[in-house]
């Protein structure tokens, strides 16, 4: 079977220890394993699970193809990089079912619980257990995360995680990065002149400008540095 491989990080993607590279090497492993094809690859770098869907343009790309008959499932590394919502989950699983495309996770715990037996309700139970637990697990992470950030910064120290692209971190002071600061330049420029994120994107990996995390520029990502303040860290 023909499958769609969908990977997403999130700006977590550190303390989840989920990173792109993770993701796709288990994958491709699962997919050889079970002797599938994987006609396509679509990704959200740096986009949060939590966003609405209409910020995962990788996703949508992932939909479009897989309505288009190309492919007849997709998978994915685990439930959680498809929806960090429980509820997104169940709605995306649910039009999956509708048109009778298959959901893959690389996960063993995951695989035997993504589709429905009417004569075995237990199945979906488990589903969302299982997700539910997930959802509470990264909401303690992040509870943890702001937590030792706050400590931090009544310390007087650099509080905000990773240095945000065009800066570094230097004994808890943020210092700018001149090449990382002139391609954010270039970012906003060119957005500015009124480029779409797609083609600023595209420009960036064909002249091989790569980001700070994984190996091409991706619209979510750049949406995230056209937003934010000039400036600001």
């Amino acid at each position: 079977m023909k499958l769609v491989a969908y990977l997403r990080v999130s700006t977590d993607a550190q303390a989840e220890g989920l990173g792109l590279d993770v993701q796709q090497a288990a994958i491709v492993e699962w997919a050889e394993a079970h002797e599938h094809d994987i006609a396509a690859e679509f990704t959200d770098a740096g986009v949060s699970g939590s966003n609405g869907l209409e910020a995962r343009t990788g996703l949508a790309d992932a939909l479009t193809l897989l309505r288009s008959n190309n492919a007849g499932g997709i998978i994915v590394y685990r439930l959680d990089r498809l929806a960090r919502d429980l509820i997104v989950q169940e709605q995306l699983l649910a039009e999956a079912r509708h048109h009778g495309w298959h959901v893959f996770s690389t996960s063993p715990s995951e695989a035997a619980y993504l589709e429905d037996d009417p004569g075995d309700p237990s199945r979906k139970m488990i589903r969302q257990v299982l997700g539910a637990v997930a959802e509470y697990e990264r909401s303690m992470i992040a509870l943890r995360l702001r937590s030792g950030r706050a400590r931090k910064a009544r310390r007087g120290g650099f509080a905000g995680g990773a240095p945000p692209y065009g800066y570094a971190a230097v004994d808890g002071n943020l210092v700018e990065v001149a090449e990382e600061q002139a391609t954010l330049a270039r970012i906003r420029g060119d957005h500015h002149k009124g480029k779409s994120l797609r083609t600023i994107a595209r420009t960036l990996n064909a002249e091989g400008v790569m980001p700070r995390r994984g190996r091409t520029w991706h619209p979510g990502v750049l949406a995230r540095l056209v937003d934010r303040p000039l400036g600001a860290s």
